[in-house]
């Protein structure tokens, strides 16, 4: 038999086909720029993501060790790629897979786990550590309950960083012929970074390791309130005692940091979609907003490798629709429906723009928005209203409604993060007088025990006819507003309704 043309690669199975990931070059989103970067498509791997590396190694690793035993059943905590990566291997090895993720994790990448045959655990997300149903805790108590399972730990367990350290380092020092100078990746679990970044420091390769981080994420120096990017960075919830770091992260191979917005990463994403035909999630956008920053400050002589974790398929309901975007706050610019020509030039519709959320609180007058009636969960409930006697006035003060905000983290402008998962709920001025009065509520308890109202959002650049459709009939009178994911103001349902119906022509949607 004539041997096979090495180009023409042929795998006994499809474990075989994890690594050996091609790098790409911009050219659209770089323009104007000196240096050569190149984006390196980890979402070319069988399941989609740079952890399928990891997830094979730690598998391997822990069969040679007799950790994992045939006919056993694989437990991680995940965001998603790990999860999937596991399901992949246990699929292809005889295993069961029992994935725990956070509630806010994105559908798509919980249906692809479930698709692999992985049974999904959703827990609470915004857990202190502590908490039973944090999602390591919770997934460290079922693998020590199911018999025959076995803990991924992708955190803490050493095959992870080595599966980078022996493949996409290697990898990436051959594609660029030893001319690599700069190499831009996220940071999570630190495995991907850690194993790289050793590999390179052990060749004696110049090469400078910056770490693209969320804005609010503690890797980079943040309050460590949530973010929109799934999968990288450091979440510390108020009531951790301890920070601590994953053991597969070593800050000490990392020669710079940069810190990105939640607005930046994901229309980072959007535009590598529209403009270079590169489908990835968002925290490849934060990898690449990080990138084009470094880039500005570099000449013709070096060459940037970015690391895209994953592809934009396991976020086609979140990060890449550009509803959710505006729902968030992230997207303000309307399509203009009008400019839609039909076969003869004219529009396809005449529609008026639509009025968004930002149009009316600008029409508010003043120059400034209403200030969001907000309390820390921990003031105590006699002491409400005066908190709230200088930020509710005028028709938000009508309402007679406040919003209830974890430990105190108060909404700031200047601040980005999603902070929708920290509003704890909506309550009623009148009902707390009269849970005092009656005696069932104690004046000296926190207003964070009292239950509330789960508050429906707004997201700055969405329609005012949207954000009517998708409020409860029952619901709070207030809404609060989110610019870049983050409360900022807040609008009442009846100036809602006053400029939807100032429209004269409603809002249709354009199918091209």
């Amino acid at each position: 038999m004539p041997e096979e043309p090495a180009s023409e690669r042929v795998y006994e199975s499809v474990l075989d086909a994890i690594g050996e990931t091609p790098l790409v070059r911009l050219t659209r989103v770089t323009a104007g720029l000196a240096p050569r970067v190149y984006v390196k498509l980890e979402h070319a791997n069988p399941g989609g993501s740079v952890k399928d590396r990891a997830a094979l190694a730690m598998v391997l690793a822990a069969e040679r060790s007799g950790a994992l035993r045939p006919g056993g059943t694989i437990v991680e905590a995940t965001s998603g790629n790990t999860g999937i990566g596991l399901a992949v291997v246990a699929a292809q090895r005889g295993y069961r897979a029992v994935l725990v993720a956070p509630d806010r994790t994105s559908p798509d990448k919980l249906a692809v786990m479930r698709a692999y045959g992985a049974r999904v655990v959703v827990t609470r997300s915004g857990l202190p550590h502590h908490h039973p149903e944090h999602v390591r805790t919770l997934a460290e108590r079922l693998a020590r309950e199911l018999p025959g399972a076995w803990f991924a730990d992708q955190y803490d367990n050493p095959a992870n960083p080595h599966a980078h350290f022996t493949g996409t380092g290697p990898e990436i020092w051959r594609q660029t012929r030893g001319m690599l100078t700069h190499l831009v990746a996220g940071v999570g679990t630190g495995g991907t970074a850690t194993g790289t970044a050793g590999f390179l420091a052990q060749a004696g390769a110049q090469v400078e390791v910056v770490a693209a981080d969320p804005h609010t994420s503690t890797y980079s120096g943040g309050d460590g309130s949530p973010y929109a990017v799934e999968a990288v960075g450091h979440y510390r919830h108020p009531d951790t005692a301890e920070d601590t770091w994953p053991a597969n992260y070593h800050p000490d191979l990392v020669h710079r940091r940069i810190r990105v917005r939640d607005r930046d990463s994901l229309l980072t994403a959007r535009r590598l979609a529209r403009e270079e035909g590169l489908l990835v999630g968002p925290s490849s956008g934060m990898a690449v907003a990080a990138a084009l920053e470094l880039a500005r400050e570099l000449d013709r002589g070096h060459l940037v490798v970015v690391l895209l974790p994953d592809s934009g398929r396991g976020y086609l309901s979140t990060a890449l629709d550009d509803t959710w975007l505006r729902a968030g706050g992230f997207l303000e610019d309307l399509d203009d429906e009008s400019a839609w020509p039909g076969a003869d030039g004219a529009p396809v519709l005449d529609v008026r723009p639509a009025r968004t959320v930002r149009s009316v609180l600008d029409a508010g007058g003043g120059g400034s928005w209403p200030a969001l009636p907000a309390v820390p969960d921990d003031v105590p409930i006699g002491a409400v209203r005066e908190r709230l006697l200088p930020l509710a006035t005028g028709e938000l003060a009508g309402t007679g409604e406040f919003v209830v905000v974890l430990h105190g983290r108060t909404p700031d402008p200047d601040a980005v993060g999603t902070a929708a998962g920290e509003l704890l709920g909506v309550l009623r001025l009148a009902a707390l007088d009269e849970g005092v009065r009656s005696g069932r509520l104690d004046p000296a308890g926190p207003v964070g025990d009292v239950p509330g109202a789960t508050p429906v959002t707004a997201g700055v650049g969405e329609r005012v006819a949207d954000v009517l459709r998708g409020l409860p009939a029952d619901g709070p009178q207030l809404v609060p507003v989110l610019v870049d994911g983050r409360a900022v103001s807040a609008v009442s349902r009846t100036r809602l309704r006053t400029a939807d119906g100032r429209r004269a022509t409603p809002a249709l949607p354009v199918h091209a």
